[in-house]
C-alpha cells in the first residue's frame, strides 16, 4: 500500500505543505491544522495526488469526538484519521475512512491497555509512540496483528531504519531532512 514509503511525512504548517507537495511522496499527515484550512488543503491534496491522513486531535477549532469524525470525513474526505480516541477511530472506519490509532507507551501498563483498545477499536494502523523501542513495535504488531507506524523523537536515518526493521510499515516524521534522505524531490 506504501510503495516501499519508509516516510510518512507529517505536515505542521503551509511551508512544510509546500515542500511536502512537491516531493515525490504520495502519503502523508496533516498535523494542527486550523478548521478554517481544512478544506483548502485537502482540496490541494487531492489534486497533486496525494493521500493525506488528519490528525483529527489536533485540528484547531475542533471537538475530538465521533461527531467530529462525522464531520472530517464528510466534508473533509481525507485518506484517513488519526486520533487517540476509540470513538473517532470506529467512525473513520464506518464512514470507509482509514483509521490510525495513535497510542504512547510509557510503561507496561500503558503497554497493556493499549494493546486492549486496538483490539476493541480493530484501527487499519497503529502509531506508537515514541517510537524508538523496536520490542515494542514488534509486539504490538504481534498482538494486535496491525500495521505499526513509528512516531515520536526519531531524528536519524539509524532510527528510522531500525523502526522498520523491528516491523514497522513507516515512521511518522515532521523532520523534513528525513523526508528528503529517503525520497527524492
Amino acid at each position: 500500500m506504501f510503495e516501499n514509503q519508509k516516510i510518512l511525512p507529517a505536515v505542521r504548517n503551509m511551508k512544510d505543505f509546500e515542500t511536502f507537495i512537491k516531493s515525490n511522496y504520495k502519503y502523508g499527515v496533516f498535523l494542527e491544522l486550523h478548521l478554517s484550512q481544512l478544506k483548502n488543503v485537502f482540496e490541494m491534496a487531492h489534486k497533486r495526488e496525494k493521500k493525506m491522513f488528519l490528525h483529527a486531535d489536533l485540528v484547531q477549532g475542533l471537538k475530538n469526538d465521533e461527531y467530529a469524525a462525522e464531520y472530517l470525513c464528510q466534508e473533509v474526505n481525507p485518506y484517513g484519521l488519526i486520533s487517540t480516541k476509540p470513538g473517532v477511530i470506529l467512525k473513520a472506519r464506518q464512514k470507509g475512512v482509514k483509521a490510525i490509532q495513535r497510542i504512547f507507551i510509557l510503561d507496561s501498563n500503558a503497554l497493556k491497555r493499549n494493546i486492549t483498545l486496538i483490539q476493541k477499536a480493530q484501527p487499519d494502523f497503529v502509531e506508537v509512540l515514541p517510537g524508538l523501542i523496536p520490542k515494542i513495535i514488534k509486539e504490538i504488531n504481534y498482538k494486535t496483528e496491525r500495521d505499526v507506524f513509528a512516531g515520536g523523537l526519531i531524528e536519524t536515518v539509524d532510527e528510522v531504519e531500525n523502526a522498520i526493521q523491528a516491523g514497522a510499515k513507516a515512521v511518522t516524521t515532521s523532520n523534513i531532512k528525513l523526508w528528503k534522505y529517503f525520497h527524492s524531490f
